[in-house]
């Protein structure tokens, strides 16, 4: 049966001598597409099967199985992204991150809002906002996927809203005066931008006017954060922490 999806191809593969499988993140999950032909250089679907384009793809659909791509046009490129070594190493991290979400057991209306959360980070940082901010904001919006949620509304000892003074990645969210015990102190502005982070849709933003910073302060920990309680380790997370030192 002859099927129209849009989505995002988060990985390809060779298959043959010039074709290739390729897996295209839907609002409704994963799908793999064979691509015949697709890796020759006159072939019309060779770049819309490319890592990073968002597509529309009719595919003759096979339920979990391969499907076949029949025909495919380009709605995003993302040529901004793609001619910036920085830009695309924050967008290959994000597509290797979301590859690993989904392997999480996920109910469909789970699936539609990453979906539309990875959509509107791609497209923000192609449109020049941020990456680094982008990212944060999109990382911080997964971790509830991931099963390792920041408490960021109350203290996570005591429920406590009132007289907070930091936030502990040991904890796994903010502290009050009375529940303080020697941790580092992060300052409440920068609490409040992460919790704004939380909060805010993507795709309404049009402009970011934070601190340099706060913004490394945010990055830094949410990294951190990461690397503690995720167990994900992406090679691509290793390439964007060497750029972001240069």
């Amino acid at each position: 049966m002859l099927k129209k999806i849009e989505g995002i191809v988060l990985s390809e593969t060779p298959f043959g001598d010039t074709s290739k499988i390729i897996n295209v993140f839907t609002d409704s999950g994963l799908k793999g597409i064979i691509c015949k032909g697709a890796m020759a250089i006159k072939n019309k679907n060779r770049l819309t099967t490319t890592k990073l384009t968002l597509g529309a793809y009719n595919i003759y659909d096979k339920e979990n199985k391969l499907s076949l791509l029949s025909s495919s046009d380009i709605i995003n490129y993302f040529p901004n992204i793609r001619k910036d070594i920085t830009l695309i190493s924050y967008a290959s991290y994000l597509s290797d991150l979301t590859y690993q979400i989904l392997k999480q057991d996920l109910k469909i209306e789970q699936i539609k809002d990453i979906y539309k959360n990875f959509k509107d980070a791609l497209i923000k940082i192609e449109e020049g906002l941020n990456p680094m901010v982008i990212t944060n904001i999109y990382e911080v919006k997964m971790l509830d996927y991931l099963g390792v949620g920041l408490n960021l509304t109350s203290c996570t000892i005591c429920g406590s809203k009132k007289e907070i003074v930091t936030l502990s990645s040991e904890r796994g969210g903010i502290l009050c005066k009375n529940c303080y015990h020697n941790e580092r102190i992060i300052p409440l502005s920068v609490i409040k931008i992460l919790n704004m982070y939380y909060l805010v849709e993507i795709k309404s933003i049009s402009k970011l006017s934070i601190k340099e910073d706060i913004i490394k302060e945010i990055n830094g920990f949410l990294s951190n954060y990461y690397d503690d309680y995720t167990g994900l380790y992406l090679k691509s997370k290793s390439f964007l922490k060497t750029i972001e030192k240069l």
